[in-house]
């Protein structure tokens, strides 16, 4: 099979390239990492897509919001951040 078989082959199934396809899967691995407290240059080490410049544009044509960002999201609604139960004595 030729790779441009394979490739349109893989588009039918998925819906994607396969490189379309890679950078998604590593998309959310850096989301859930984001999530999970990383910073944007760990999510972009250990997600596999090399720096954090190259994460943010990829985060931001994906997602539509830069990493950083996306990131403050979880990191100001996280356990006691601006929660009326913090503020009481």
């Amino acid at each position: 099979m030729s790779t441009r078989q394979l490739s349109r082959l893989f588009r039918e199934q998925t819906g994607a390239s396969p490189a379309g396809f890679v950078e998604a899967v590593r998309l959310e691995a850096a989301r859930i990492l984001l999530e999970a407290g990383a910073s944007v240059t760990g999510a972009a080490a250990r997600s596999g897509l090399g720096s954090d410049e190259s994460l943010r544009r990829a985060f931001a044509r994906h997602f539509g919001v830069t990493p950083s960002a996306y990131a403050a999201r979880f990191r100001s609604t996280g356990p006691g951040a601006g929660s009326l139960l913090s503020s009481r004595s």
